[in-house]
């Protein structure tokens, strides 16, 4: 029987899905907003705070575990020094999913994956040099 066994499987095999969640989560946390679809969002996001919470704990064993998930070792470095501490008193939640509407090609649902604290900021023009104001 299959209680409690509800999954996003996102029509992949084991392998394939591991594998693309494990980028999905290692690029989440490398520039802290990703623009994917609805369905990977919902399957990215427990994956993430799962890690966050491993970086908030601060242990060999936890900085083992997210090196054993996560592919770059500068991001896991980022998870422990930056997010973790940044995340301390916060209890869980510690993302976000934006809605943005379809895709134009397929149609598909698509979405902003993004870790609280990265709001957007908004760019400034800068000033061109050959011309002055008089």
């Amino acid at each position: 029987m299959r209680h409690q066994v509800k999954r996003y499987q996102l029509r992949r095999n084991t392998a394939h899905r591991r594998a693309l969640l494990r980028n999905l989560v290692t690029s989440l946390l490398e520039k802290e907003r990703i623009r994917t679809t609805l369905a990977k969002a919902k399957a990215a996001r427990p994956v993430a705070e799962k890690m966050i919470t491993l970086g908030k704990r601060n242990t060999l064993a936890a900085r083992r575990q997210a090196l054993a998930y996560i592919i770059k070792e500068s991001v896991v470095q980022k998870l422990f020094d930056e997010l973790g501490p940044r995340f301390k008193e916060r209890p869980g939640g510690y993302t976000r999913i934006v809605k943005l509407g379809t895709r134009a090609g397929d149609g598909a649902q698509m979405a902003m994956l993004e870790l609280l604290g990265a709001e957007y900021k908004k760019k400034t023009k800068k000033k061109e040099k050959g011309k002055e104001s008089k």
